[in-house]
């Protein structure tokens, strides 16, 4: 009886002694826990997974739009496109960084922790790239008044790179050695082994991509807003109000979304080791910027009325096709096939004058959102 009590002991004292050491410090001395916090903890981290088990199916299904329609392979579509790969992989990191937390902290190496933080930082770091670079793709299209060139697609996968490469870069500052393992004072406690030097260096890069955004959609008002004063006529004046209501709508969430995390990351720099209890609460600012990813494709992609009708047959494509295999074929009587036939012969110029009168209402509407305007 007490040879398989010990047993258990030296078993649960191995248990225990499995966690990384380095993990171990940096945890204790900045006050966070590696237990998991019992059952409210288990229903937050799920509500977490299903917000990001939809984030991935949402911008999954925007770039499997884009990729089947051609009339979505020009400058700015890639542009919504890499925005939605950018969102996707942060919903994706944002999971696997939920399953990896809490206990399981400890079982992973110090190489997998830095991997896990880092993998958030480069997605949500190139989603915010992203938005700068639509911004800047938009604020260029209201300057010159043209519509794109096709000829310098070259220049979007530049900028797209760009954005990929500083992203990884920042990521990648504390593995290669931009850590506090070395200077435990130095230590953030929303993120233990990283240095409170490196959090406020990117927070104050985030910061300047905000301030860049505001002010690029404000220019891209005040652009619009003079043209519709040269040419005085309701439907400017219309175009303008939507597009301030547009306006405020980007800028509005994500200073929303990102705001309070960008916040709780100043206070982490300034404050001592646990003397700030919200610190320990970081999780739901992070999930807060991580549901900007889930608000983009509402915002960016679903403006355009082409994208909204690829997106919703995308959707409905599949419960359509289902239900006409369910379905019997119904065999038209010789009177029905005769009306047909006869009404199909006689409509053909009618029918084709509609649809062309139509897709020239349509290509008019996807033009000008191509050519900075988000909202039709």
């Amino acid at each position: 009886m007490s040879a398989n009590f010990l047993t258990s002991t030296n078993l649960i004292v191995q248990e225990k002694q499995k966690c990384d050491i380095t993990i171990k410090l940096h945890y204790n001395f900045t006050g966070r826990s590696l237990k998991s916090n019992g059952d409210q903890m288990d229903k937050t981290s799920l509500l977490f997974l299903i917000i990001c088990s939809f984030i991935v199916l949402e911008n999954l299904m925007v770039l499997i739009a884009i990729w089947k329609n051609n009339r979505f392979h020009n400058r700015m579509y890639f542009f919504i496109g890499n925005l939605a790969l950018c969102d996707l992989l942060a919903g994706i990191a944002y999971i696997v960084n939920i399953l990896m937390s809490g206990a399981n902290t400890c079982n992973i190496s110090l190489t997998a922790w830095f991997v896990r933080e880092g993998s958030m930082f480069i997605a949500l770091g190139a989603s915010t790239f992203s938005l700068l670079a639509i911004a800047i793709e938009r604020h260029l299209t209201m300057i010159k008044m043209r519509p794109y060139d096709a000829n310098k697609k070259y220049r979007v996968f530049l900028l797209i790179g760009t954005c990929w490469l500083i992203s990884f870069s920042l990521g990648a500052l504390p593995i290669l050695g931009w850590n506090c393992r070395n200077n435990l004072d130095d230590c953030s406690a929303v993120l233990p082994l990283y240095s409170k030097k490196y959090v406020g260096f990117c927070i104050s890069i985030f910061i300047v991509i905000l301030i860049a955004i505001v002010i690029l959609y404000a220019r891209i008002y005040v652009l619009v807003k003079s043209s519709s004063r040269r040419v005085t006529n309701h439907s400017n004046s219309e175009r303008s109000m939507a597009l301030l209501r547009t306006v405020v709508i980007v800028v509005g969430v994500f200073i929303a979304c990102w705001s309070p995390l960008f916040i709780l990351l100043l206070i982490d720099v300034a404050c001592k080791a646990g003397e700030c209890l919200i610190l320990y609460k970081a999780q739901w600012f992070i999930a807060l910027a991580v549901l900007n990813s889930a608000l983009n494709p509402l915002i960016y992609t679903l403006a355009s009325k082409e994208m909204r009708r690829a997106f919703f047959r995308l959707v409905c494509g599949c419960l359509a096709k289902s239900s006409a295999s369910r379905s019997l074929p119904i065999q038209p009587t010789p009177d029905q096939s005769r009306s047909k036939s006869s009404s199909s012969s006689n409509s053909p110029k009618h029918k084709g004058f509609i649809q062309s009168h139509f897709q020239s209402k349509e290509d008019k509407s996807e033009s000008s959102f191509q050519n900075g305007n988000i909202i039709k």
